[in-house]
């Protein structure tokens, strides 16, 4: 369980908020209860508010805008099943899901990417739907991708990077962050740089940063594809990814802290407008995409 430090709410905000996610919350009775919802919004961080909406018509309408509490779980990449469970009409949306109390005592979904467990703050009447808003009083994360939704879609983030393949001549590389540091590796010329990879004719990009992380001695998974460019001098395309790192131990170089003059070393002016950007985004836990080249381009943000 993660402590309630504002940065640490922050970057969790901002990194899970697009996930798909199941609300749960426990009756007068103490049975578990819970839906799918597509997303959930921050509303404040002293306290710390989120707030979900839910229909009139649901059936568990009367029993959650009573329960003292409610738990947001953002289900993992591999949990599609689990969605689709908790998006249908049935008796027991917990028969074969395995799940735990969580410290407020809401239920907690094992292998999710993150969970937030919420006393309930208030409750707003909006038209044919209610606001719940939480006060969260504990949460967590994991560094499982979480499940997207788009245009009627499930969306797995590990694999989106091979949609991307357009290039013979491309490039992927690791943004690995754990805690409040970046992995960087020595890149050849006396400086530092992000972990990365030529991809293989053969080779599905997916598959090529899998070996990339492997390489490094670490733990990672996969996140969202955070920058799209094309390097026009070296005539390639490069695709960087957001990782998330659980532990295990470096083969080289090493973790630098994010903070004042912590780039310096960092040769390729790409590479260090991306590092760059992301020690900005990680303050304020607002993340998006970048799409350009090595020189210019936009950045659009993930919702």
């Amino acid at each position: 369980m993660t402590s309630l430090d504002p940065r640490a709410l922050r970057t969790a905000f901002g990194t899970f908020m697009t996930g798909v996610t199941v609300v749960t919350a426990q009756d007068k009775t103490g049975a578990p209860l819970g839906f799918t919802a597509n997303s959930f919004t921050s509303v404040s961080l002293d306290p710390p508010l989120v707030l979900v909406c839910l229909a009139k018509a649901s059936q568990n309408h009367d029993a959650l805008v009573r329960a003292e509490g409610f738990a947001v779980n953002i289900l993992a990449e591999t949990q599609v099943d689990i969605s689709n469970t908790f998006a249908r009409p049935s008796d027991d949306r917990f028969r074969g899901v395995a799940w735990r109390r969580g410290p407020q005592g809401s239920p907690v979904i094992e292998g999710v990417s993150a969970w937030f467990d919420c006393a309930m703050h208030d409750t707003v009447e909006a038209g044919d739907h209610v606001i719940l808003i939480g006060e969260v009083k504990a949460f967590d994360s994991s560094p499982s991708p979480g499940l997207g939704y788009a245009r009627g879609a499930y969306v797995a983030p590990s694999t989106s990077t091979d949609a991307l393949k357009t290039s013979a001549n491309l490039v992927v590389s690791a943004l690995i962050v754990r805690d409040d540091a970046v992995f960087l590796v020595d890149d050849g010329i006396g400086g530092l740089t992000l972990p990365q990879t030529v991809v293989d004719t053969a080779e599905l990009p997916s598959s090529a940063l899998n070996r990339l992380i492997a390489s490094t001695g670490l733990t990672a998974e996969p996140g969202f594809i955070y920058s799209v460019f094309e390097d026009t001098g070296l005539e390639r395309q490069h695709i960087a990814v957001l990782c998330q790192s659980a532990g295990g131990t470096p083969q080289a170089s090493g973790f630098v802290p994010i903070g004042k003059h912590a780039y310096d070393d960092v040769s390729d002016p790409a590479i260090l407008t991306m590092l760059e950007r992301y020690a900005a985004e990680a303050r304020i836990g607002a993340f998006g995409i970048y799409y350009g080249n090595q020189r210019g381009g936009e950045v659009r943000t993930i919702i």
